[in-house]
């Protein structure tokens, strides 16, 4: 079954071809591909373009449909094209004639836009909550390791003395930044492209505010030609937002790989936590933080990915447009999968005392003695040199105490401070007005 067919067939190599891997795809989308319609049929009936019982059998029988999906017991039948075609030959099916009224004064662009844009809403909210929660176990670290030492490193030599309270407090407030780029995300997500049509708009007099409030989004996409138009933008945005966090955890991995190896021994982790070598017993391999480096930078590729594939078209729809699905819906599976393994390490994370007291670090304290003889009036440039010669000669001597006290360094992690922006950030997402108005909307179907 396909919406658009007439009397006639496409060639069976065109049918797969064009179809390509969208049915797999459109699985993503099926709960919002019904709660969509929910609100569509609301509206038509407000305006008069449905009976009001019409309006109540579609309801119930969507219901019916989104509790299958929720129970994984939904699937598209094989003769089918997409989740929108199975949806309105289920109801069909079920109710007559009625079934196919659900599809008036709208298009599947729009249809498809619109679950579009639930699902990223839907996802970049489960990510989030996920986001917080690696976020925490970082701050909770940095407060329990903050008077472990370690070396910090530029040009991978040798460089200041550090923290893993700093360490493990960096990627926490690069989570910060992060999820600011993902609330900008949201912000271009929530927005409601249903009544567009086909991009040109409709001679119905449909009510798209009312689709607006029905479905939680803050606000319009009003022009009905952007309204298209954003579609490919919308996911550019987002995975671009991906691959931040992508980026934030590939570089964590990375360093975790470099402490655990036996040249540093910054590290260690439970047996089950690593993997073996066939032949070498000793090997305990970081594999899970590898792999997590692997799938983060594939995610870092997605926004270049999606804008080579959105080149140069013009504005309305674009069969191009439906490749944008396929590494974009998983990759927030992914990325979820990644924090989960990637917290997993950490809160069983064995690290080692008293790293920095090993001679080999002793040139981590170089640039302490320098600020002493500064502190006593010496120029810097002079204190710099007269420790410069010291270490030549080989007559350096240091002292490993420290007192860091500005606000970001070693002795002041700022940690609360860092607490206090996430959660602003977090609180600007206003999660609970979408989902407030999605269980008014399934409650609505439910009790009808």
């Amino acid at each position: 079954m396909k919406l658009w067919q007439k009397n006639s067939d496409a060639l069976k190599e065109v049918e797969q071809f064009t179809v390509g891997n969208d049915r797999q795809m459109d699985l993503y989308l099926a709960p919002f591909d019904v709660l969509g319609s929910l609100a569509h049929i609301t509206m038509l009936a407000s305006v008069n373009l449905l009976e009001h019982n019409e309006a109540v059998l579609l309801k119930k029988e969507l219901y019916h449909i989104y509790h299958k999906i929720s129970n994984g017991q939904f699937h598209l039948a094989d003769d089918v094209e997409d989740i929108h075609s199975q949806i309105e030959l289920l109801l069909t099916e079920q109710l007559g004639d009625i079934g196919k009224k659900i599809h008036s004064a709208r298009s599947r662009n729009d249809q498809v836009l619109v679950d579009i844009k639930l699902f990223l809403r839907h996802e970049i909210t489960q990510t989030t909550y996920a986001i917080e929660k690696f976020f925490n176990l970082l701050q909770q670290l940095s407060e329990q390791y903050k008077n472990y030492l370690l070396p910090g490193y530029t040009h991978l030599q040798l460089a200041m003395p550090s923290s893993f309270g700093l360490w493990f407090g960096a990627y926490a407030e690069s989570l910060v930044d992060d999820c600011i780029t993902l609330q900008a995300a949201y912000k271009v997500v929530n927005k409601n492209p249903l009544g567009s049509a086909a991009g040109y708009g409709s001679s119905f007099p449909i009510n798209r505010t009312l689709t607006t409030q029905l479905l939680g989004f803050d606000d319009l996409n009003y022009n009905v030609v952007y309204a298209q138009m954003g579609r490919g933008k919308a996911e550019r945005i987002t995975a671009q937002a991906l691959a931040n966090f992508a980026d934030t955890l590939a570089k964590l991995s990375m360093d975790m790989c470099l402490y655990l190896n036996q040249n540093f021994g910054f590290v260690s982790f439970p047996a089950q936590l690593t993997t073996g070598s066939s032949i070498m017993p000793h090997k305990k391999n970081p594999d899970v933080f590898e792999l997590i480096r692997s799938h983060c930078n594939r995610i870092k590729a997605l926004p270049n990915e999606i804008m080579l594939q959105t080149t140069n078209l013009p504005s309305g729809y674009h069969r191009d447009l439906q490749l944008l699905k396929e590494h974009l819906f998983p990759a927030f599976t992914t990325l979820r999968q990644c924090l989960e393994m990637a917290g997993l390490m950490l809160e069983n994370i064995e690290i080692k005392e008293n790293i920095i007291q090993d001679e080999k670090y002793r040139y981590l304290f170089s640039v302490e003695e320098v600020n002493k003889l500064v502190l006593q009036g010496i120029p810097f440039r002079d204190a710099y040199k007269q420790i410069g010669l010291q270490i030549e000669s080989g007559n350096f001597t240091y002292s490993t105490d420290l007192h860091h006290t500005h606000e970001g360094s070693i002795g002041n992690l700022c940690n609360q401070q860092i607490q206090q922006q996430m959660q602003s950030t977090l609180k600007g997402f206003e999660f609970n007005k979408a989902a407030t108005a999605i269980e008014q909307l399934l409650a609505s179907a439910k009790n009808e």
